[in-house]
């Protein structure tokens, strides 16, 4: 064979073969599928972040602050709408000691509302935050597992 037909015979076998093709797909694959698998993990870590930083950060300062207006807490039956609207038969409030569109208090990530008492059951009046304020989590029941709390 001449040099001329080596180089013709290797310009032909330039490419992949079926084999290194169904490899790649194959790996391809799998990669894809822990992505999608993982999807759900890393969503649902997010919505349990945002809620302990609504339970933790935002909604304390908002609670600390109404303190310091009013001398004390919004009692369990005023709510955290406490911190959005004045209560009936209040003076010094001087909110609205949250952030609300339309006055409404936020929901949780998972479009509940979050749940707040004054005294807590779970935190007592001894703690630097006597009031239990969580989210009820995914199941939508309260006092389970999932719950995300300040205590």
């Amino acid at each position: 064979m001449t040099t001329v037909q080596k180089n013709n015979v290797r310009r032909l076998r330039k490419g992949f073969t079926l084999m290194e093709i169904l490899v790649a797909v194959a790996i391809v694959g799998m990669l894809v599928g822990l992505a999608v698998t993982n999807v759900g993990k890393i969503l649902g870590e997010g919505q349990e972040f945002s809620a302990k930083t609504m339970v933790n950060d935002s909604m304390k300062t908002a609670l600390l602050n109404y303190r310091l207006a009013m001398g004390d807490y919004p009692s369990t039956e005023e709510g955290l709408k406490a911190l959005v609207v004045a209560p009936e038969g209040k003076t010094g409030w001087r909110g609205p000691y949250l952030d609300a569109k339309g006055g409404r208090v936020p929901l949780d990530p998972w479009g509940h509302e979050y749940q707040y008492r004054y005294p807590g059951t779970k935190n007592s009046d001894t703690s630097s935050t006597p009031y239990d304020l969580f989210s009820i989590g995914k199941d939508n029941k309260p006092d389970t597992e999932d719950d995300i709390g300040n205590w």
